[in-house]
């Protein structure tokens, strides 16, 4: 008997009864297996990642802590500025976020100075201990200032503007009876007689030497010179025998402040070493 036929005689005596080929009974196929170990496998690397992850973001948190709690500066030491206060270095050199943390300015000041800044060369700072900084600051060499439009204008030794500003700097004398008429920055005043800049400078540098700060610096038209202190004048004339007669002006200014007249040492030599005041 065919098995076609075998199969309908069976099915008549049940007609519920359904035949599975063993096609149909295949078991699944090995590949089954392999996704679900694949699929294990990635879970388990992305547990062990994120718990890597974690783990990295508890320690930066916890450094951060650390660093913000025990690197905060409490004392900063400022030196070698005139033109700008302690606290206005403080800015300059502090301000922004984390500025008062001494190891962010260890690494953001590592191996270089603060430039660009007006009236001021470099600006160095150095971490002396986890809350203590110093600032040293470098100022630019100047040797006076002439009053041009409505601004103070700053110069060097050889007469070079450096700066320009609507603000006058304590400590740096005004110079009277030059004659210019144009400025330009980094380069020199255009004077008539260029070695002015070294007298001025050798002026400023003596009063310095000795204490002294003049409020004016004149020169007339043949370049004699007077100092000015409030309402006080002291004619130098010409600059022979000036670290002389500056040297002697030490004794003598105290008692010409607050007084109104003009002290004149032009005739001082070696011989007559004389001078004489004239109030007004």
């Amino acid at each position: 008997m065919s098995n076609k036929k075998a199969v309908n005689k069976v099915k008549r005596k049940n007609p519920n009864l359904r035949l599975v080929k063993n096609d149909d009974m295949k078991p699944e196929s090995s590949n089954s297996g392999r996704k679900e170990k694949v699929r294990f496998g990635k879970t388990k690397r992305m547990m062990i990642l994120s718990a890597v992850l974690l783990s990295l973001l508890g320690f930066l948190i916890a450094a951060y802590i650390y660093i913000i709690n025990n690197y905060t500066v409490t004392t900063v030491h400022v030196e070698g500025n005139i033109h700008y206060t302690n606290e206005e270095i403080m800015e300059m050199v502090m301000g922004g976020a984390y500025g008062d943390n001494s190891l962010l300015l260890s690494l953001k000041y590592r191996d270089k100075g603060i430039e660009n800044i007006p009236f001021i060369e470099m600006m160095d700072v150095t971490v002396e201990a986890r809350d203590t900084i110093r600032i040293t600051v470098y100022e630019k060499a100047l040797a006076g200032y002439v009053a041009y439009l409505g601004r103070y204008v700053y110069f060097d030794k050889d007469g070079i503007v450096v700066e320009t500003s609507t603000e006058k700097t304590e400590g740096i004398p005004q110079v009277t009876g030059l004659k210019f008429d144009h400025v330009i920055l980094h380069e020199r005043l255009p004077v008539e007689k260029p070695e002015v800049f070294a007298e001025i400078l050798n002026i400023t540098q003596q009063l310095d030497k000795y204490s002294m700060s003049a409020d004016k610096i004149y020169f007339d038209a043949n370049y004699q010179i007077t100092l000015l202190f409030g309402e006080a004048r002291v004619a130098l004339g010409n600059d022979i025998y000036i670290e002389e007669k500056i040297m002697k002006l030490q004794y003598i200014l105290p008692d010409l402040l607050g007084k109104s007249g003009v002290l004149d040492m032009r005739e001082y030599s070696e011989d007559t070493k004389s001078y004489s005041f004239e109030q007004d």
